[in-house]
């Protein structure tokens, strides 16, 4: 199933608040990225903020969802055992949302 704004929306939602409930840094999501041809990009704003770019059209939303696990991953800096506990609880907490879970599983 393709990806839709209020598919990456409700997703981004979900995310952020599994990342909040671990003490992560939740970035910003935006769709598309800037780059032409870039299915995902993360920028770092001074301050510490970050944005996480997905491309949605004609992509299927577990790849839309996956880019967006792994940006909260890369934005927190997570390695080893730490990011795969982060990434199976982000993929959880999409899964759990009942708007979601027929379309990311």
């Amino acid at each position: 199933m393709e990806a839709t704004a209020l598919r990456f929306a409700t997703a981004a939602r979900a995310l952020g608040a599994e990342a909040r409930a671990r003490n992560l840094l939740v970035p910003g999501f935006r769709s598309p990225p800037r780059i032409a041809g870039a299915e995902r990009t993360l920028r770092r704003w001074p301050g510490g903020r970050v944005n996480v770019a997905v491309r949605l059209r004609e992509r299927p939303f577990p790849a839309v969802v996956a880019d967006m696990v792994e940006g909260v991953i890369v934005a927190n800096g997570l390695e080893g055992t730490e990011a795969t506990r982060a990434r199976t609880a982000l993929w959880a907490a999409v899964v759990a949302d009942a708007d979601l879970a027929d379309e990311a599983a």
